[in-house]
């Protein structure tokens, strides 16, 4: 995660509470998607970025992850992510969020 993005959901979080924020990413590789989720739980592993070091705790999924898909209207989840979907390794990427969001999220339901 760049460190603009960084800032923006550092922000927000600051703003809105970290309890009201949900962040989704759709990273292509579970590894890229795993760095990103353990920026916005665990803090930035890096240490360059304005999360270095702050553990915010988020709600973080994929958008390939049941919990958004089924949350979307299917034709335009189909339209928008189901090409993507079809060439990406869902399954990996799962594991990842899953493992980062039991180890780090403070708002699991």
């Amino acid at each position: 995660m760049d460190l603009e993005n960084q800032q923006r959901v550092k922000d927000l979080t600051e703003k809105h509470g970290a309890e009201n924020i949900v962040v989704l990413l759709g990273a292509a590789e579970g590894e890229a998607a795993g760095l990103a989720a353990e920026t916005v739980t665990a803090g930035d592993p890096t240490f360059a970025g304005p999360l270095a070091g702050v553990q915010l705790g988020l709600r973080v999924f994929h958008v390939v992850e049941p919990e958004f898909k089924d949350e979307v209207d299917a034709e335009v989840y189909d339209e928008q992510i189901g090409m993507m979907e079809m060439v990406l390794d869902v399954d990996e990427i799962i594991e990842e969020m899953t493992d980062i969001r039991d180890e780090f999220c403070k708002f699991n339901d």
